[in-house]
């Protein structure tokens, strides 16, 4: 995902010479063609990602859209009183964008481990935020808030579900993808682990299993229509996430859910649950610690399929 980003972002800042990225130390690499056609939309604001936070938001507010970039909990939470203070309570065109979500740094610890940014930010004002799934997401979304007024975070995965467009898709923030067709039971997914799901999807069709497939490559805003839908046309709702259960995108899907009195005949949540994921190993292993590989999905849909009960006012 972190090349399609940066690719794209490129051939924008290339059209538009009021982009400017800045780097919190890394991705000197990765940044290398960007740097040599644009010096003057590039800085290297050291290993001080709050400060990074607080130019960006200077030069948004100067007229600039700023793209700020570090490893997941260093772009989010070390910076979360400037982009909450600084740059959301101003609207500013400041786009944070994090590299290794989820368990993408697996073997560096839980000081690498993404797995609470998307609550936390979800729950800022004035915040758009964008976690794609395969490399397509990636780009597109990264054109797509560059055109989105005020503050966004983009959340980049260092697995992906590789290239899921379809003929004449167009890419929308807050718009679901469906990418698999069923009626049994909804898998709604966001960031790399989309990924599995699919796999997970294929697995169950030859358990007599039907899923329906959601890319819920937008946490907010939420596309609230395409959940409805899956609640009243499916058996169920699972979301799978590789981030904490708790406030992340299956919260955001039970609590407007219910909001809205749209009860799902079951729904069960995939994600990180025992607390810190104080595990080290491969972004592949630490899903399979956690419950969150293609055999906890089959799993999990099938034991939800068992119990699920019509309910009244639901189905």
């Amino acid at each position: 995902m972190r090349d399609h980003f940066i690719k794209r972002l490129t051939e924008l800042a290339e059209r538009n010479p009021r982009i400017m990225l800045i780097t919190g130390d890394l991705g000197f690499g990765v940044f290398d063609e960007y740097r040599k056609r644009l010096p003057r939309q590039f800085l290297n604001a050291g290993v001080a990602e709050q400060n990074m936070t607080g130019i960006a938001t200077g030069l948004a507010l100067e007229g600039w859209t700023v793209f700020t970039y570090s490893i997941a909990n260093f772009s989010t939470l070390r910076c979360l009183e400037q982009i909450r203070n600084d740059a959301c309570y101003h609207e500013a065109n400041v786009k944070v964008v994090s590299v290794g979500g989820g368990f993408s740094y697996g073997a560096l610890g839980i000081s690498h481990h993404a797995t609470e940014d998307l609550a936390i930010l979800r729950a800022l004002p004035d915040i758009t935020v964008v976690c794609p799934g395969d490399d397509w997401e990636a780009a597109e979304a990264t054109e797509a808030i560059v055109e989105t007024p005020g503050t966004c975070y983009l959340r980049l995965d260092k697995s992906s579900a590789g290239f899921t467009q379809q003929p004449g898709e167009k890419f929308q923030l807050g718009r679901a993808r469906r990418l698999r067709e069923g009626s049994d039971m909804t898998l709604v997914a966001t960031g790399g682990i989309l990924g599995v799901a699919m796999d997970a999807a294929d697995e169950l069709v030859k358990r007599g299993v039907s899923c329906r497939v959601l890319s819920m490559h937008t946490i907010k805003p939420l596309d609230i229509d395409a959940l409805v839908s899956a609640a009243r046309e499916t058996g169920g709702i699972v979301t799978v996430e590789e981030h904490t259960v708790v406030g992340g995108l299956g919260s955001a899907v039970a609590e407007n859910l219910l909001e809205l009195g749209e009860i799902p005949r079951v729904f069960r949540r995939i994600g990180l649950r025992q607390g810190f994921s104080s595990i080290v190993g491969s972004q592949s292993y630490l899903r399979t610690r956690y419950g969150m590989d293609v055999g906890a999905i089959v799993d999990t849909v099938m034991d939800a399929c068992s119990r699920r009960t019509t309910v009244v006012g639901g189905m």
